[in-house]
């Protein structure tokens, strides 16, 4: 298991400090560095890590200390620098180690700790079993246990970001064909990107429930530890087994009211030396917010201030690669906004999908009136291959709690003129269910925005269903 330390400074942390920093204990340590040097390790004399730092990172977006760290995190004004630590605890001295270096680096360059207790600068004596312990293998920084058929983390926060240490962590899984588990107490929530990394099989978010056992805090599935993974516990009847801690909803953000409007879009564009990425999700955030997105990274924290041309660069030099590129944005602090898009490059041209989520609390009034107007600038401006527009009874803060939450509902679905062109106009203009769809745009190029519902009603997923089906049965000869 590892614990997390994070000095947040005014300065920019150099190497003079940084080393000083890591000789809290003492001269007999040593040093190594790993991923071309983005990440340095204070190791004992034999060689087995204790401490691994991440080069620091220059923090220029408003309120990400708070979104990520609590909003009663003190910290320096923005722009700050964050320098994130992680501490092995199979050995104790560890922990103390990562606050004394965090500790270290707030006196001398201005700055706090998070957590505040974590913090300290004195030197930290090893013990025996300590200095005597030696390296027994290679694993990621961020992974605790490592084998065949699992990578497991633990991670003790009360929220888990997609970190570059997650990232790691889920690509080298992803190599070794593996899968990344997250182990938590029933307390931590997921942030939307890192509930997003762990959609896919066979990944899972594992809460430790003191009562009960574990459990998957995204479907429920109670767990037990076989073979070298945590799997899903069956009944008599071959029937994966529902956590009672999970069916325990969280009714705090319906009671309160809060909602969150949820957008799925995918969008196609050119190829095209003009081509810059992200107007997307700009149209849909200006649209939805009144402002464009405040920030940008392939990680969180995100330290980037927005910029297509930014991110566009980025997509490309990955392209070359034959690599897709995934992003996180997010909005101002005032609204809570964030999106995590994918960009792949295909032989139709390149494809952007994007998930936005937006938060409201009771008192706010929710766009919807502009979803028409939004979805039909998407479509005659920016490549809309469909759009997808749901709203449930969720937090407003857009984490994800390890507990039952009402499913989204549909409102409307959006066809880009593309997809409409290749159904044809007449076949995707009458479905079966009675829906009637607005024409968006000229007949030569429609798009059409199929109305779902108010959000309220767990029918409109019959009534996408039925569309959905309606849309892939073609008749011969219908296409123009």
């Amino acid at each position: 298991m590892t614990k997390d330390v994070i000095a947040l400074t005014e300065k920019m942390p150099d190497t003079v400090t940084v080393l000083a920093g890591l000789y809290a204990g003492g001269p007999d340590l040593r040093i190594s560095t790993l991923a071309d040097g983005a990440v340095t390790q204070l190791c004992t004399p034999g060689g087995h890590p204790l401490v691994s730092v991440e080069v620091p990172l220059l923090l220029q977006v408003p309120g990400e200390v708070a979104r990520l760290l609590g909003p009663h995190t003190t910290a320096p004004d923005t722009p700050l620098w964050w320098t994130e630590a992680r501490a092995i605890t199979a050995l104790k001295e560890a922990e103390s180690l990562a606050g004394s270096f965090a500790g270290r680096l707030a006196t001398v360059l201005g700055g706090t700790v998070w957590p505040p207790e974590a913090a300290d600068t004195d030197i930290v004596p090893l013990s025996a079993e300590a200095t005597a312990a030696t390296a027994t293998g290679t694993t990621p920084p961020a992974v605790d246990i490592l084998t065949d058929q699992a990578a497991l983390v633990f991670q003790d926060r009360p929220l888990i970001p997609m970190t570059s240490w997650l990232s790691d962590a889920l690509s080298s899984a992803l190599a070794t064909d593996r899968a990344l588990q997250i182990v938590t107490p029933p307390h931590s929530r997921l942030t939307l990107p890192t509930r997003t990394a762990l959609g896919g099989h066979p990944h899972r978010w594992v809460v430790q429930h003191a009562p009960s056992g574990y459990y998957d805090g995204l479907s429920g599935a109670e767990l037990h530890w076989v073979d070298g993974a945590f799997t899903p516990v069956k009944d008599t009847d071959g029937k994966t087994r529902v956590a009672e801690a999970f069916r325990r909803r969280d009714n705090t953000a319906a009671a309160h009211g809060e909602r969150q409007l949820l957008l799925t879009l995918r969008t196609l564009h050119p190829a095209t030396e003009e081509l810059l990425l992200g107007n997307t999700l700009e149209a849909a955030w200006q649209s939805l917010t009144g402002t464009a997105p405040a920030g940008w990274s392939t990680a969180e924290p995100v330290n980037l201030p927005w910029s297509p041309r930014q991110l566009t660069d980025l997509a490309r030099s990955r392209a070359r690669n034959s690599a897709p590129t995934w992003l996180i944005t997010i909005g101002s602090p005032e609204q809570p906004a964030i999106a995590t898009t994918r960009i792949t490059h295909t032989p139709a041209g390149i494809e952007e999908h994007t998930t936005l989520a937006l938060g409201y609390g009771p008192e706010e009034t929710m766009p919807l009136n502009t979803l028409p107007h939004l979805a039909e600038t998407l479509a005659a401006q920016h490549g809309l291959i469909s759009l997808l527009t749901t709203l449930r009874s969720a937090r407003r803060d857009l984490t994800i709690p390890p507990h039952l939450e009402p499913a989204p509902i549909p409102m409307s679905f959006t066809l880009g003129p593309g997809p409409v062109r290749s159904i044809g106009l007449t076949h995707a203009e009458a479905p079966s269910v009675g829906l009637a769809p607005i024409r968006l745009g000229p007949a030569t190029a429609s798009a059409l925005h199929y109305p779902l519902g108010d959000g309220t009603d767990p029918e409109a997923w019959a009534r996408l269903q039925q569309l959905n089906q309606h849309l892939a049965s073609v008749p011969r000869g219908s296409a123009t």
